[in-house]
């Protein structure tokens, strides 16, 4: 609350008229963010159809928000379980939907194009992707998110059309053939 109120220029005293404390200051941040997130990608997804593209889309209306709004998206990163007496509830509830959002997508694009990866696993890799883009973006050098978003799209989508069915991991027997071995 300190670095925030010396960052605003208000008082230490100010902010806490304004929000009584730094737990509801984050569920407000959060709360703001998660719900323009999905009502944003809500509406881009109303146009769209196509699988593929719908995925592009929920990449794109990712990182447009996020790097619009760095200091918010760092600290929806570190201070992610800080939240309790109902406010962490409210807000696991916003960001269970916008996962389900993407697990949609991706069952969608899993299902059109005959794919056999795991959906969780390409769900938090995606998310794991667009998220850790604060620790390296710098507006100076790298592109903007609409060019980040079709480099992204492209490793992502290539990365996982190209598993057409699940494989065990060298030198261990998948779990069939330990089924029928038994």
């Amino acid at each position: 609350m300190r670095d925030l109120a010396r960052s605003s220029g208000m008082s230490l005293s100010g902010l806490y008229y304004y929000f009584e404390s730094k737990e509801k200051l984050l569920y407000l941040i959060q709360k703001h963010t998660f719900s323009t997130i999905v009502e944003n990608l809500r509406e881009r997804l109303d146009e769209v159809s196509e699988p593929e593209r719908r995925i592009r889309i929920f990449i794109l209306n990712h990182l447009e928000y996020f790097l619009t709004n760095q200091k918010a998206m760092k600290v929806l990163s570190h201070e992610a379980e800080v939240l309790k007496n109902g406010f962490g509830t409210e807000i696991a509830s916003l960001k269970r939907t916008y996962y389900r959002m993407c697990v949609g997508l991706l069952d969608d694009f899993k299902a059109a194009e005959k794919l056999g990866f795991s959906t969780r696993m390409a769900v938090l890799s995606l998310f794991g992707m667009m998220n850790w883009i604060y620790t390296w973006y710098n507006p100076r050098v790298d592109a903007d998110a609409e060019h980040l978003a079709r480099e992204m799209s492209e490793l992502f989508l290539r990365g996982i059309g190209g598993v057409t069915q699940r494989s065990a991991l060298p030198g261990k027997k998948s779990q069939k053939k330990k089924a029928a071995s038994n």
